[in-house]
């Protein structure tokens, strides 16, 4: 794999107050990358450097090819039709309409319905189809399923999917750690301006060790239980329900999650 979007050292501040302080990391060819951090981490200020959208103090920032943008918050003219808005897009891109593109995210169902009344996730499927207009080869996407219900979550994810599959890079930002989990193939954290940490979910939880939530529901209710040591505490509980002759009805035990990870990065617990 080849890095098509390289950050290194990058810093920008607002006045006294510094949002990014060096940062780097580097996003490879037909891989998602997420960004990460709680509000205020300089997640989106990040991408908008990247994307060319604002300046930036210092550093170097490097993206490979074309790159489509859909942004965290975005609006047309209230009475634009969709196929306005693609045939604008496409003439300024200097490229045709991609009829099948536009049929895959079902934008021709609602192709001369005006903007204002559009739902959220017909808006969501039109400026993703606005971005992918003259065939980007990195695409950012900055909190895309937000406002949407379970089902337009789940067909964005499909199209996102499907673009990573044509080999499309994207750079994802999100605060739906579900939604990171299921698509990114690594991630970055930005905390305090800093990038705390770059790599798969998978080690992010092994560094920030195995902590395990364990629920368990018997005929007398539900309790949980916290641990490090899950076989200590697994032969503990069945043992009490032993001794209690409680009848077990369910057992799930969970590893720390992504936004559990998150918040105590946020803290200043550091992978």
């Amino acid at each position: 794999m080849n890095s098509i979007v390289e950050v290194m050292d990058l810093t920008k501040s607002y006045g006294k107050k510094d949002v990014l302080n060096g940062i780097s990391f580097t996003v490879e060819k037909g891989e998602i990358f997420a960004l990460l951090g709680i509000n205020g981490a300089g997640k989106t200020t990040a991408l908008e450097c990247i994307e060319g959208l604002r300046k930036y103090d210092s550093g170097k920032i490097s993206v490979m090819g074309k790159k489509g943008i859909q942004l965290q918050s975005s609006s047309l003219p209230s009475f634009i039709k969709p196929f306005e808005a693609l045939k604008l897009f496409s003439k300024w891109n200097k490229t045709d309409i991609d009829r099948e593109m536009v049929k895959s995210l079902g934008v021709d169902e609602f192709y001369k319905t005006p903007y204002y009344k559009l739902s959220t996730g017909q808006k969501r499927r039109l400026h993703l189809a606005l971005s992918l207009v003259g065939n980007p080869d990195v695409i950012f996407l900055d909190e895309p399923t937000a406002g949407l219900d379970v089902e337009g979550r789940a067909a964005l994810h499909d199209e996102i999917r499907k673009l990573r599959d044509k080999g499309k890079t994207i750079v994802l930002a999100s605060h739906d750690m579900a939604e990171v989990e299921t698509l990114s193939s690594r991630i970055g954290i930005l905390s305090k301006g800093k990038m705390s940490f770059l790599g798969t979910v998978s080690e992010l939880s092994d560094k920030m060790g195995k902590l395990y939530t364990v629920r368990i529901r018997t005929e007398n209710g539900e309790e949980t239980y916290r641990c490090e040591d899950i076989r200590k505490t697994m032969y503990e509980i069945l043992r009490k329900c032993e001794i209690k002759n409680s009848e077990i009805r369910d057992i799930k035990v969970e590893r720390g999650t992504l936004e559990e990870h998150l918040i105590n990065i946020s803290r200043g617990n550091q992978p």
